[in-house]
């Protein structure tokens, strides 16, 4: 069976995104990308809390949605996991339908991510792709973005993929976005 859905997973200002660019481009067949950026671009306002300190209750996703502290914690809720769970059926439902799917994600729970994600994708042939960034590269990466709550990439650097298991790593810190697509490319059937 052929390669259906490539997952990147590392943590915010990795470089996913730019690998993921760079997967579409260099693969032979078409490849669409969904990441949990665009989930929670989507996301309600009640769902979503940035800055507003995690777990205080102070933001009004707090609790339910995804809420970002001050420093960059994520924290998310029941009803979050509820509907990440319905968007990660809907990729596994584009997969089994013949569309190839590049998913950009952030394991935030490590090794339980990973196995959510893996029962979620559970019969598709799934490329387990780790994205590294060491946290000083990420944190400068954050800074020149100006769209992420400062602190976040140095915190998930390292912790998003405690326990994870990969087909395949890069360090976008290391490699340009090209050559880590490269590596990864070389992977899929």
């Amino acid at each position: 069976m052929s390669t259906q859905v490539i997952v990147l997973n590392g943590g915010s200002s990795s470089g996913k995104t730019g690998i993921s660019r760079c997967l579409q481009a260099i693969l032979p067949a078409p490849w669409i990308t969904l990441g949990v950026d665009d989930l929670v671009a989507r996301l309600p306002p009640s769902l979503t809390a940035s800055g507003s300190g995690s777990g205080s209750g102070s933001g009004s996703g707090s609790g339910s949605g995804i809420a970002i502290g001050e420093r960059g914690e994520v924290e998310v809720g029941a009803e979050f996991r509820r509907i990440e769970t319905a968007w990660t059926a809907g990729i596994a439902a584009m997969a089994r339908a013949g569309a190839r799917v590049i998913v950009d994600d952030v394991f935030l729970g490590g090794a339980a991510s990973q196995e959510r994600t893996r029962e979620r994708l559970a019969g598709l042939e799934v490329l387990w792709a780790g994205v590294r960034c060491d946290a000083e590269t990420a944190a400068a990466r954050e800074l020149a973005r100006g769209d992420r709550v400062v602190g976040m990439a140095a915190a998930q650097a390292e912790s998003v993929h405690e326990g994870v298991v990969y087909d395949v790593e890069v360090d976008s810190a290391k490699s340009e976005a090209l050559d880590c697509a490269r590596a990864i490319a070389a992977l899929v059937d």
